[in-house]
This record gives structure tokens, C-alpha cells and sequence, in this order.
């Protein structure tokens, strides 16, 4: 069983943040000292943030946006096809190894044979499944790949409500070359568990999803290279959990030409298994959008009366046709429903050979398109590694997991810019995982909401209390804003951002901190925010739903990615204001982490003094300290480093274990090494002023 998919070390986070807003509560009220409550005691309902409530889920009901226009859709389906790509570890897309296929134990029946089969996914990982071709014809012959779903046995399943090997027999009958292959942990593929995967695996963008799409892909590789099959037709088609692969592999793969998900694509389900959530896969999407994104090539959605496809007709099919509408192929698109619970049943099966009869085979009549009587082979004869030796070199699980963590350094190690091309380079690869991971925008100033929630007086400041957002998340960040005593000098503004919020700007009675006042003295508007789950955002919304979410980070973005995110969007509130031209940032203890990813994707900051608090960038405190699905695969800050040259950078409390080589490296590449420092020591106040002052 797959533990919460919410780490529980976020749960202690989050626990720890609520202890600290009450260690102010308690200091205030015995002290008088300033800090978050204080400051935004008498608003805080105005500080409700829909993020810490309205947490999506599997069984959440979605609406399609509709694109407006066909360049609108296009622009849509490259950055979802992007997405699933780097949410399932495929981004940057992997170099094809050879497959080093063998074909096998050929058995001949009336009208086709079956053969068994195995080939390398990657190097010591093996896709096992069975070849169904015709007899007594002449190809080249479509290709059909065949996931099976979540059957009790597989690929070998067989029972009225749905039969793989019947499907198979009857479409190599009828002129198609059709691969079945196991789901991993199904049947021969027991080298590791369908369960694989965890919070530690997707940091590094390994997923039982992850592995599937890939062995999907490669199944199209297979299929292709076979002299008898057709490259230009080749279709996918499968039911429930073959059904999410049948989407999912035709979103990302436009080899494949026509596809039938069965009893799957539902706007109120979005998957029950393990294998079909991926980490950040649904995060402001749905399956309905991703089946839209086999459009224009030719789709039946097959749906029936007994599960959650049961409004396919009136609400999952007139949200995909609408986007075959747009695209002009509204007859490439349709619907058959049966009457049936969840199935790929006989009536299910004749709708699919109707469908895929039309497109690949270009045969309309419906005589030849039929199903008729079948037998069944002993297990012995479809199992792979029934009387066959396994592959020397196969990998167990800790080495599959220990496989694709080593390449994805690998294409991490490749992305480390040596000149200023590659340097340029960088944002399509490792900055596109990046983005992925942590699911941010980088808003317009137009897109920022700012309300004024008064002014307020700490010590011997006078500040406005606000309240930031986006027009459309739902987030509320509380901030403030102080101005210098004679007003900004040259529109200078600094955005600083603590791990404990606000509070850690004021001293005893609110009086400033060195940091806030040297900012003030040097004619800055100093901006300070409280991020998710920090400071009056805790106090704020104390009903929280985030924890034990089924799938949570499948839909959800993690705290860490939501901090990064109100930094992003306080820069834009800043970048907004007209008497500000230029943006500083400052990140103090465990910030600065936020505010280094934060800053990759925010190029106009003008000067970065950030303290990342020793963290050594091991796994281990990746977990603790900085969680978010795909970091790792992504580079992790190193990355961000890099993605911030040429910019000037300052670097502090840096662990001797941190690898900041790939930053460097970009530095260099940007001929701007001066720009950038990084110092072991947390450096004092009138260091980081002396930085941010140039």
C-alpha cells in the first residue's frame, strides 16, 4: 500500500509554523512585542487563502476551459504535452537506447499466431508481452499497442467483462499486428512492484506512471521496427488503467495515429491506482483536457452506464469535440456508450474495431469488423519467462530506481553550460523540468491583486498592511510595506522574505531589525511577506485540508512550491508599483531556498543576497527541508542557480556538500563569474547590505 503521497515531514512543518505563530501570541501578550498577529490581528479574516481549503483530488469534478482560439489550444497542448513529459520523468526526453528485441515460441492458430516477446525499455529493464499477427495475409499491417489495465491477470486476462487475449486474437484476424504488454508488476514484468514509488523516488521524477508511459513509448519503437507493421498506422487502445496509458501515450506521442480509452476519461475521476498519478500530473488540469489533446487525430471515447464514465455523452465528449471543433476535425471525434459496469466487454470491444476498422484499415463495413469465437492458449504458452531464462543483467527494484536516478545525472551533468549557446540552451531542458516541478508563474504585474488593509505602526515604523495575490488562485499573502524616511531613492525597492515571516524583520516592541533599517537608511522600499505557512498565514487560515489527501501532490502544489510562488508573485506586485524600477531580494535562514528557485524564474530581480542555511543538498534533506516532486530530476538549486546568470548573486551560509557546480559553470558561461559569490559563513547584516548597496 503506498503511504500518503503528503509527506509527513510537511505535516511536522506546518505543525512547527503553528507553534511559532503561537510562541508570538504568547510573547505579545505578555510583552507587547511586535510581530504578525499584532500587525494583522484585527484583518486576519480578510488573510483567508483558498490554497490552505479548496485542495483538489481525484474524485474533485472539473470543467474544461474551452480555447478560444486555435492558437490559443495549440499553445495549451505543447505546454501540456511538456508537462506530462517532465512529471513522468521524461523530460528532457531520454536517448532511445537499443531495444534488443526477441521474438519467440511462435504459435500458429486459424487466421493468426502469437509469439512471446521481451525488449529493453532502458538497459536492464525489460518490456514482456505477447505479438499477435495475421496468417494468410500480406502487410505491411497497422500496429495496435494493447495496455491492459488493472485485470487480475493481466495481459493473459479472460472473462465477459473484458478479455485482452480476445481483443488481440480478433484484431490480428482482421489485418492488425498487435502488441499486449505487461503493466510493470504484472505477469513477466515482476521486476518491480506496480506500487514502485514514493516521495523519495519523485524527487527524481520515478513514478510507476513514470515507467509505464516510458515502456508505452518504447512498445511504439517495437511495433515500428518490425518490417511487417505500418509506421504511419499504428493505434493504441485499452480499458481503465489501459485506458489512462491509451490517453496518456497517444497526449505525448503522435505516432500514434487513432486511439480507443475505454471506460476511462471522466471529468469527476481521475484514477484510483498508483500507476496513474504521477506527482504534479493534474496540478490546474484534468484527464478530459489531456484526452483533448489527442485531437485532430481520430478518437473514440468509450463509455457505460455502471462508473464514472457514465456523462461521458453529456459532459466528457461535448468538452473534447469542442476542441476538435476548433481544430476543424469534429468528425474525427465520437462516443459510444454500453450499458454495462466498468468493462471492455464484447459490445465495448465491436465499437473499437469499428473505430480503429475506419481509421487504420480503412474498412467501413461493419460484416468485416466482427468478433468471432476465439480459444485460449495455456498460461505456459503467452508467458515469457515460462521455460525461458531471464536476460544476465536484469534489474532488481533498488536497481531499476538506482538506474534512472543515474540517468537522469547524467542528462543533468550534460546541461552543465560551458559557453554562452549552451548557457541559452539550459532554460529548454533542466529549466523546463524546473518550471514542472514546481508548477509556478511568473505573474504579470497586471495579474497581481493588492488590497490595502490599512496602515499599521510597529515601533518607529510606520507600514501598509496588505494583502497579495493572483486575480485567479485564490491565494492571499500577507505583507508589508514600508517606505524609506525621505522616500525611494532611483525607484529602489527590496523584497525580503524569512522563514518565520514577518516577525523576523522586528525586534522587541517593533522596533526595525539592523537588516530592515540599513535597507530603509539606504533609500529602499522594503516589502516583507509572510509565504504559505508562515507567520499571520498560519493564524489565518487554521482549517487546513491539506493533510492526508489521497494522490495529494498529483493535484496539489507542496508547501515549498507554494512559498516559491508568493515570492514570485510579491516580485510582480513590486515590479507593479510606478515608483519602483528596480527590485532587490533578500532571503533569510531557509527563504533563501525559496527565494533561489523563485529567482530562476524571475530575470528582472536586480541583486540577490540569499542564506540558504547550510542546507547540503542531500536527498535526505530534500525531503525534510525543500520538498517538491521532480526537484532533484530538475537539478534542484543548483539549477536555479544557473538559470539566474547573469544576475548578480550572492550566496551565503553555503554547505561545503552543496553542488553549486552547474551554477558556477552558467556564471562562466555568462562571462559574469563576478557576479556571482558564495560564502561558507552566514554573513553579518552589513555584509549583505555592502552587496545589495553597489
Amino acid at each position: 500500500m503506498h503511504r500518503s503521497a503528503y509527506p509527513p515531514q510537511l505535516v511536522r512543518g506546518r505543525a512547527l509554523a503553528a507553534g511559532l505563530v503561537l510562541l508570538v501570541l504568547m510573547l505579545e501578550s505578555s510583552e507587547g512585542a511586535g510581530g504578525p498577529v499584532q500587525v494583522f490581528g484585527d484583518v486576519l479574516p480578510r488573510l483567508a487563502d483558498r490554497r490552505f481549503t479548496q485542495v483538489r483530488d481525484g474524485n474533485t469534478a472539473y470543467t474544461l476551459s474551452v480555447p478560444v482560439s486555435v492558437a490559443q489550444w495549440e499553445a495549451r497542448a505543447a505546454e501540456l504535452r511538456e508537462h506530462i513529459l517532465a512529471c513522468t520523468g521524461l523530460w528532457p526526453p531520454p536517448e532511445p537506447a537499443p531495444l534488443n528485441a526477441e521474438v519467440f515460441g511462435r504459435i500458429e492458430r486459424d487466421g493468426y499466431s502469437i509469439e512471446k516477446v521481451y525488449f529493453e525499455s532502458f538497459p536492464g529493464f525489460y518490456v514482456t508481452g505477447n505479438l499477435y499477427r495475421p496468417l494468410g495475409r500480406t502487410g505491411p499491417f497497422p500496429g495496435v499497442i494493447s495496455p491492459h489495465g488493472h485485470w487480475a491477470r493481466g495481459r493473459i486476462h479472460d472473462e465477459d467483462l473484458g478479455s485482452i487475449p480476445g481483443r488481440c486474437i480478433t484484431m490480428a484476424r482482421q489485418g492488425y499486428v498487435v502488441f499486449a504488454y505487461d503493466m510493470i508488476g504484472y505477469n513477466d514484468s515482476d521486476q518491480v512492484a506496480h506500487s514502485i514509488g514514493g516521495e523519495a523516488e519523485y524527487l527524481w521524477g520515478i513514478s510507476a506512471m513514470g515507467l509505464q508511459l516510458r515502456d508505452s513509448i518504447r512498445a511504439v519503437d517495437f511495433l515500428r521496427s518490425l518490417p511487417d507493421v505500418d509506421p504511419a498506422r499504428i493505434g493504441c487502445t485499452g480499458a481503465s488503467g489501459g485506458g489512462t496509458q491509451t490517453f496518456m501515450v497517444a497526449a505525448v506521442d503522435d505516432r500514434i495515429v487513432a486511439a480507443a480509452p475505454v471506460n476511462m476519461i471522466s471529468a469527476h475521476f481521475q484514477g484510483g491506482c498508483i500507476c496513474e498519478n504521477a506527482p504534479n500530473l493534474r496540478i490546474d488540469t484534468f484527464n478530459v483536457e489531456i484526452g483533448a489533446l489527442m485531437a485532430p487525430r481520430p478518437l473514440l471515447m468509450v463509455s457505460c452506464t455502471g462508473d464514472w464514465t457514465a456523462n461521458t455523452p453529456k459532459v466528457e465528449f461535448p468538452a473534447i469535440q469542442s476542441v476538435y471543433r476548433l481544430l476543424g476535425a469534429e468528425d474525427r471525434v465520437g462516443w459510444v456508450q454500453i450499458d454495462a459496469p466498468h468493462n471492455y466487454n464484447q459490445a465495448s470491444r465491436l465499437a473499437v474495431y469499428k473505430h480503429l476498422g475506419k481509421w487504420l484499415l480503412g474498412e467501413d463495413d461493419e460484416s468485416k469488423l466482427g468478433e468471432p469465437p476465439f480459444g485460449l492458449e495455456p498460461d505456459e504458452a503467452m508467458l515469457v519467462w515460462a521455460g525461458h531464462e531471464r536476460p544476465a543483467g536484469a534489474l532488481d527494484q533498488r536497481g531499476v530506481i538506482e538506474a534512472l536516478k543515474a540517468q537522469a545525472r547524467a542528462q543533468i551533468a550534460a546541461s552543465v553550460p560551458r559557453d554562452a549557446k549552451e548557457l541559452a540552451a539550459l532554460p529548454g531542458s533542466l529549466g523546463v523540468t524546473l518550471a514542472h516541478s514546481l508548477n509556478v508563474t511568473r505573474p504579470a504585474p497586471g495579474d497581481v491583486r493588492a488590497e490595502s488593509l490599512g496602515p499599521v505602526t510597529t515601533g518607529s515604523l510606520r507600514g501598509d498592511r496588505l494583502v497579495l495575490g493572483s486575480t485567479s488562485r485564490g491565494d492571499a499573502v500577507p505583507a508589508v510595506a514600508w517606505m524609506p524616511p525621505r522616500g525611494p531613492r532611483s525607484g529602489r525597492a527590496a523584497l525580503v522574505v524569512a522563514e518565520r515571516g514577518i516577525a523576523s524583520l522586528l525586534g522587541q516592541g517593533g522596533d526595525p531589525r539592523p537588516l530592515l533599517r540599513g535597507l530603509l537608511d539606504a533609500g529602499a522600499l522594503v516589502l516583507a511577506i509572510d509565504a504559505f505557512g508562515t507567520g499571520a498565514s498560519v493564524a489565518a487560515n487554521p482549517a487546513s485540508q491539506r493533510e492526508g489527501v489521497k494522490f495529494f501532490t498529483t493535484f496539489n502544489r507542496t508547501d515549498t512550491a507554494e512559498r516559491v510562488q508568493d515570492v514570485l508573485t510579491a516580485i510582480a506586485y513590486l515590479q507593479s508599483r510606478v515608483d519602483v524600477d528596480r527590485v532587490d531580494l533578500v532571503g533569510l535562514e531557509k527563504a533563501g531556498l525559496w527565494c533561489l528557485l523563485a529567482r530562476a524564474f524571475a530575470p528582472s530581480v536586480s541583486r540577490a543576497a540569499l542564506d540558504l542555511d547550510g542546507f547540503p543538498g542531500t536527498d535526505e534533506a530534500y525531503l525534510s527541508d525543500l520538498y517538491v516532486p521532480l526537484l532533484l530530476r530538475a537539478g534542484g538549486v543548483q539549477t536555479a542557480g544557473a538559470l539566474a546568470a547573469p544576475g548578480a548573486l550572492l550566496l551565503h551560509h553555503v554547505s561545503p556538500d552543496l553542488d553549486l557546480s552547474m551554477t558556477r559553470a552558467a556564471y562562466a558561461a555568462a562571462d559574469a563569474g563576478a557576479n556571482l559569490r558564495a560564502e561558507r559563513e552566514r554573513l553579518s547584516v552589513s555584509e549583505v547590505l555592502r552587496w545589495l548597496n553597489r
